[in-house]
Parts: C-alpha cells; structure tokens; sequence
C-alpha cells in the first residue's frame, strides 16, 4: 500500500516534495515489510488429516467398518468399530494412513446444519 503512495506522490507533488514524499512513503513500506515478515515468520501451517481429529463429521455412506464421511465440506474415507448409518453424527478421533477412525456421537443423527457441511 506504501509503495502504491510513493509511486503517485512521486508523479503527483512538485519536484522537491515528490522526492521526499516518495522517500517517506518508502521508508513507511520497508517498516510495514518488516512488521508483517516479523508476526508471520515461524509460524508454521497447519494443513492434512490430523488437524481433523476432535471435529464433528456426518455419515455419507454407511461405516460398516469402512464407509465415508463428511468433515468441514470434504468428502473422507472413515472407519468405524461399532458401525454407522448414513445421516449419523461422529467425532474423527485418530487417522490411519488417509482413513480417519471415527466414533459415534452420543447425539447420533446429526442436525441440519452439520449434514450441510
């Protein structure tokens, strides 16, 4: 955004104060290039099957054991030992490979807004 506010008051002011509206405006830039290089470095994504476990899913297809579901808009091959039946509510609590292990809610069926997502 400071380099865009250099840049037009470069071409904007007169000759001696484009020149040190563009030093300023440039200075401001490098100092808000830092900043946001500072509070983001390190910080590391947090991305694939295990930042699942703990989320509620609803059954897509019947988990007897292997079947689908739906966890946070995507579709996911899931696990469940005690069985399932479509329309279900499950909390992901491991993952095998790409296959989460998923268990009952004590709820069971699922709420219209969970069978959304």
């Amino acid at each position: 955004m400071f380099l865009l506010v250099a840049i037009v008051l470069l071409l904007v002011l007169p000759w001696p104060w484009s020149l040190v509206g563009f030093l300023i405006a440039l200075v401001l830039f490098c100092g808000e290039l830092l900043f946001w290089h500072r509070r983001v470095r390190g910080r590391r994504s947090e991305v694939g099957a295990q930042t699942l476990i703990g989320r509620q899913a609803v059954v897509v297809s019947a988990c007897r054991p292997q079947g689908q579901v739906r966890v946070q808009g995507e579709i996911w091959t899931a696990r469940c030992d005690a069985g399932s039946d479509p329309g279900d509510a499950v909390e992901v609590v491991g993952r095998d490979g790409l296959t989460l292990v998923v268990r009952r809610t004590p709820r069971g069926a699922a709420t219209a807004e969970e069978r959304r997502l």
